[in-house]
């Protein structure tokens, strides 16, 4: 059972030499003048939209626009964007209007953000309140998307981890993500394998008009991965890159955090079919939940003196799959900045995780979220 799928994870990882390389802080273009409008949702965001509102501040003058969309905040997040405004013009604040039945709360944030947004603007980026962006943030998705006539492109970000629980258990749930669809970078993947990261989601606003908005994400608890499926399938260039030179976020405060909010989305299942889903978790569980149990297991056979081919096939497969686990945690410790954690060594046991994770991503597979983001949802 595990034969084939370490077949397909192998042919997967070794295009990570080939993938485009993290994109890097760039200045912006004298003709770059007021091509992007950014979009930014919000409910409750207080404790950690400050970093965002800096760093969207600190863009240079390709933003003619920063929509911050609030779904009615009680927390003294609206007041905070108020201030933000007044040293920063281009801050603009509303509200949304109340969720229509069959939307989730952030495409319909994002929808209303962009029919909002000047028709002046080539481009619309939606960031979460959650990231921290970094100096020629946007300058560098511009020439990215010009110079490789991209139509979509969102990054993967360089994670903040502070508390033990969370550098241990993120890490292995991330790595969920690599051994289904390989780094971030790789190219040419099809419309249904196409990976998508909403906390930098950057959209041509005609292919947005094309697509109808958020329409077709509306009900999708992975939005930003459901509408770039469906823009690649539309015939839109799409890409995902590596962003961890220019943009970080801080998603969930410690273990408990991580996996009851960021767990139940990994699973994707409202941007893949029934097939997909189940494939991957076959996948899952053959190459990263089974290999230190069955490693454990049969290094206890092999050392009773069972020498038999299955025994020492076991070790040696299983063997080789934990060692190639513990070099890919090597391989993203760049996604990373443990400079405040505390004990920052236990990342490096994130591997012994992987069995948690991979149960995980089956619990979400099964189970539809009743609450998301600060919102309750019916069945």
């Amino acid at each position: 059972m595990q034969l084939p799928a370490v077949a397909i994870l192998l042919s997967r990882l070794l295009k990570g030499p080939t993938r485009h390389p993290p994109l890097e802080p760039r200045s912006a273009a004298p003709d770059s003048f007021g091509v992007v409008s950014v979009v930014v949702p919000t409910l409750n965001e207080a404790e950690r939209i400050k970093p965002c509102l800096e760093g969207l501040t600190r863009q240079s003058y390709e933003v003619r626009e920063i929509i911050v969309v609030d779904s009615h905040s009680q927390d003294g997040t609206a007041d905070l964007v108020k201030t933000a405004q007044e040293r920063d013009p281009r801050f603009r604040l509303m509200n949304d209007d109340p969720l229509p039945s069959g939307w989730v709360g952030r495409p319909w944030a994002l929808h209303s953000g962009f029919l909002a947004s000047s028709d002046h603007s080539e481009w619309i980026l939606g960031i979460d309140a959650d990231t921290q962006p970094h100096p020629g943030l946007v300058a560098s998705l511009i020439e990215t998307v010009y110079s490789e006539n991209y139509d979509l492109i969102s990054l993967s970000p360089q994670f903040i981890l502070k508390q033990p629980g969370e550098l241990w258990l993120q890490p292995a749930l991330l790595m969920t993500l690599v051994y289904r669809f390989g780094a971030a970078g790789e190219k040419n993947s099809p419309p249904e394998r196409v990976m998508a990261n909403g906390q930098c989601f950057f959209c041509r606003r005609s292919l947005l008009v094309q697509l109808g908005g958020y329409t077709s994400a509306r009900g999708s608890f992975c939005d930003d991965v459901t509408l770039a499926r469906f823009a690649a399938a539309q015939g839109a260039r799409v890409g995902f890159m590596d962003g961890a030179k220019i943009l970080k976020v801080r998603m969930y405060e410690g273990m408990a955090e991580t996996w009851k909010e960021w767990g139940r989305s990994l699973d994707l299942k409202d941007a893949a079919s029934p097939g997909q889903i189940w494939g991957d978790l076959w996948l899952l569980l053959c190459v990263q939940g089974l290999p230190l149990p069955m490693l454990m297991l049969s290094a206890l056979l092999v050392g009773r003196g069972n020498t038999t081919l299955p025994a020492i096939a076991a070790l040696g497969l299983n063997g080789f799959l934990v060692a190639m686990r513990i070099a890919l945690n090597g391989a993203i410790a760049a996604s990373y900045d443990r400079s405040q954690a505390k004990s920052a060594w236990v990342f490096w046991l994130s591997p012994i995780a992987d069995p948690i994770a991979v149960l995980r991503i089956f619990l979400s597979s099964t189970q539809t979220p009743t609450q998301w983001r600060g919102r309750t949802y019916g069945n």
